[in-house]
C-alpha cells in the first residue's frame, strides 16, 4: 500500500495566526479548498480553519438555559462552552477562529492509517508533519480516493 508522502499535496496553501478571517475565506474560495492549516511564528501547525468554522462564525449562538433561584443563576448548559463559541464567532483572525486540536500524520505513514484517522475523527484533511514538526504537505479525502480508485491493476 502507498505511503502518505507518495500521494500528499506538497504545495500547501496556509495562513498565519494573525491573518484575517476574510483572507481565509478568500483563499478557500479562490483555490477551491475546504480548509487551511494555520501556522504560528515558528512555522509549525497551530490549528486549522475550515469552511465549517467560517459557517459557524456566521451562525447564531445559542446561550445555555438557566434557572433563577433565590437571586442566583444555575446554568443548565455549559457557560464556558458558550463563551468559547462566542469568542470564536467574534474572531477577526485565523488564530482565534481555528480549531486547535489538530490531528496530523507523518509522511512515511501508510495511506490506510490516514484513511482510518479521517473516518474515526470525521475530518476531511490531515496536515502532514515531519519529525521537526514542520508542515510538509496535506492529505485530503480526494487524495486518498485517487490513490484507492485510480489504479491500473
Amino acid at each position: 500500500m502507498s505511503k502518505v508522502k507518495e500521494i500528499m499535496t506538497t504545495d500547501v496553501i496556509t495562513v498565519s495566526t494573525g491573518d484575517s478571517v476574510e483572507l481565509c475565506s478568500k483563499l478557500m474560495q479562490e483555490n477551491n479548498i475546504s480548509g487551511l492549516p494555520v501556522l504560528n511564528e515558528a512555522g509549525k501547525v497551530a490549528g486549522i480553519v475550515t469552511e465549517g468554522d467560517l459557517i459557524r462564525r456566521a451562525s447564531r449562538i445559542k446561550a445555555p438555559g438557566y434557572l433563577e433561584i433565590l437571586g442566583g443563576l444555575i446554568y443548565l448548559g455549559s457557560p464556558k462552552k458558550f463563551v468559547e463559541e462566542l469568542q470564536r464567532a467574534m474572531s477577526l483572525e485565523a488564530g482565534q477562529l481555528m480549531s486547535k486540536d489538530v490531528i496530523s500524520i507523518k509522511p512515511g505513514d501508510k495511506v490506510e492509517k490516514a484513511a482510518t484517522l479521517m473516518v474515526e475523527n470525521n475530518i476531511s484533511r490531515l496536515p502532514v508533519i515531519d519529525d521537526g514538526e514542520k508542515l510538509v504537505g496535506i492529505l485530503s479525502r480526494r487524495d486518498i480516493m485517487r490513490c484507492l480508485y485510480n489504479r491500473n491493476d
